[in-house]
């Protein structure tokens, strides 16, 4: 965890931090630019974190936390000053937030609860910094496991007969109301549609099996290949099922005498551990994206 997130006795106010994440072509004097700005504006950076992606010519990157008396009255005019003077000069893309508001996460789940109580539980813990507005299931099973959480749980059936209409309830659920939808082990396809609409990122979890397991029963199939490796990989959601952007990745060694059983316990643990890391550095600006890749800063 980050002393942002979690203020103590000896770090600044929460109220006070900013986070500005930024992608530009690279050339020089970026540094320098975002850097006087930010102190003209009287606030003193904490951290600093950038990447290139070659020495000459690339795409720059840039994490800077900073803080601020006063940031939330001055959020609004910091951010149009900084577009002024700086993100056009350079053709930034550019996300100014502050760390004192947590992301609005709703949370998509199916029959498995593993990686759903997982975040529910981080969340009441104070591990992951967000604000979860809402877990929608397609399915009724989990709503008496949710439900000592005190997030709200809607029922949208779903399936591939009636998916328009699930859809659509949705989108009205989730349209202009979350920053974030994590899918945790839903299983339904989201249509091209959904994903236009929908207005904010997605991020998913899935078995590292994918793609030489794929379909049904994939911890048997690897069980009957003998794999040494159980792994889980968290990405962004795109049309291209399963080819997103991928944000974080992990593996757990197995052998022989692992049962189809153990994999697939195995196979969750990891699960909860990727997806929990995704959606924590999600949450804390943490993530850019350039082309199909995701750079974690």
């Amino acid at each position: 965890m980050t002393s942002e997130s979690f203020p103590s006795a000896t770090t600044l106010p929460a109220k006070d931090i900013g986070r500005l994440l930024l992608r530009c072509a690279d050339r020089p004097g970026l540094v320098a630019a975002i850097s006087g700005f930010l102190s003209d504006a009287g606030a003193n950076i904490i951290s600093l974190d950038q990447h290139s992606t070659t020495q000459t010519g690339g795409t720059f990157m840039q994490r800077t936390i900073f803080h601020m008396p006063g940031l939330a009255a001055a959020r609004d005019e910091l951010e149009r000053e900084f577009a002024a003077r700086v993100a056009d000069q350079f053709a930034m893309d550019f996300r100014l937030t502050e760390a004192a508001k947590p992301k609005r996460v709703a949370i998509l789940a199916s029959r498995e609860d593993h990686c759903l109580l997982d975040l529910l539980w981080r969340n009441r813990r104070g591990e992951l910094d967000m604000s979860v507005a809402m877990v929608i299931s397609n399915h009724s099973d989990l709503a008496d496991q949710v439900r000592p959480f005190g997030v709200p749980f809607l029922h949208v059936p779903a399936h591939k007969d009636i998916r328009a209409e699930a859809e659509a309830r949705q989108l009205d659920l989730l349209r202009g109301n979350v920053d974030l939808v994590v899918l945790a082990r839903y299983m339904q396809i989201l249509s091209g549609a959904f994903l236009t609409e929908v207005g904010c990122p997605l991020i998913n979890i899935h078995h590292s099996f994918l793609p030489a397991f794929v379909g049904e029963a994939p911890y048997r199939k690897a069980r009957e290949r003998g794999v040494k490796l159980v792994g889980a990989t968290a990405h962004y959601v795109t049309e291209e099922l399963d080819e997103g952007p991928i944000i974080e990745q992990d593996v757990v060694r197995v052998d022989h005498r692992h049962t189809v059983d153990d994999l697939r316990r195995l196979g969750a643990d990891v699960e909860r551990v990727v997806l929990s890391r995704a959606v924590l550095w999600h949450c804390e600006d943490r993530i850019v994206q350039h082309g199909n890749q995701t750079i974690v800063l």
